[in-house]
């Protein structure tokens, strides 16, 4: 892994919780989540196979995925009627393009569906930011910050009846994902695991991370499966591997039907796992 991008993802963060903090303190944030209505909870489906469907504006490896139509609502709607269990949203801006504004526009959009922070957060601070801008869920890097300030930003999240995504980018680290959730208490469907197939220091997807991983070595949790995911046929494989769902953002940015390409995923994933 590259450190590197990490450390520098880390670092701009920290800047902007800090400035942040400076307009808004962490003790004026906490009393306005606490007097927000309870965020729409996270439903994992019997057909033992979800799609988390995100949208972001921009990334490294890809470069712009927005362009002039985009309609972050109309695609969040897109996204609930093909079937997704959830929605991911981009809001770290330097090198994704996203925005905590974006965060509240696809939330108001998909109000009675689950919407996941997807960041570089390093602060406890950033998770009650994203229960204020409409989130249900947040992505926690395992490695990004030590593993008591992992598990100091899950307790906030299950705090806030939020539920997290706990991403690892090998196996040593989804080891770790594992048991900072076993030792928090959270439900199956408060903490899942991901592993991302991202090299970070090439930005190229090494998908045989899935196959050399097995699923029943999460334990408890459900696991899903983190980029290089286009086809139908990926999410059957995945599903037939064991996996519980996968987080699929680019080939739905790209998709000129996205609705259909969830809705195909969904089918093919299902159909697999029925069939095992």
């Amino acid at each position: 892994m590259n450190r590197g991008f990490l450390e520098r993802m880390a670092e701009a963060s920290r800047e902007r919780a800090r400035k942040a903090q400076q307009d808004l303190s962490a003790a004026q944030l906490k009393r306005r989540v606490d007097a927000l209505p309870p965020a729409p909870p996270l439903a994992l489906s019997p057909a033992g196979f979800d799609l988390i469907a995100e949208i972001k504006p921009a990334s490294p490896s890809e470069g712009n995925l927005a362009d002039r139509a985009f309609d972050p609502a109309g695609l969040a709607a897109d996204y609930v009627a093909g079937g997704a269990m959830a929605l991911s949203v981009l809001t770290e801006p330097g090198r994704f393009g996203g925005s905590l504004g974006l965060l509240r526009q696809v939330a108001q959009a998909a109000p009675r569906t689950p919407v996941m922070r997807k960041d570089f957060l390093v602060d406890p601070y950033q998770v009650l930011e994203a229960r204020q801008h409409g989130a249900a869920g947040v992505l926690l890097i395992v490695g990004m910050t030590d593993d008591d300030n992992t598990e100091a930003m899950l307790a906030t999240a299950l705090g806030c009846g939020l539920f997290a995504l706990l991403e690892a980018f090998d196996g040593p680290q989804l080891q770790r994902a594992r048991r900072i959730a076993e030792r928090s208490g959270a439900r199956r469907q408060q903490a899942l695991l991901g592993l991302n197939c991202r090299d970070l220091q090439t930005l190229e997807v090494d998908a045989g991370r899935f196959k050399r991983f097995r699923p029943r070595e999460s334990g408890a949790h459900a696991i899903f499966a983190e980029s290089g995911i286009k086809r139908a046929e990926d999410a059957a494989e995945l599903a037939a591997g064991g996996w519980n769902g996968a987080l699929v953002g680019t080939a739905l940015m790209r998709s000129p039907d996205p609705r259909g390409l969830v809705g195909r995923m969904l089918r093919a994933g299902r159909k697999a796992r029925v069939s095992q």
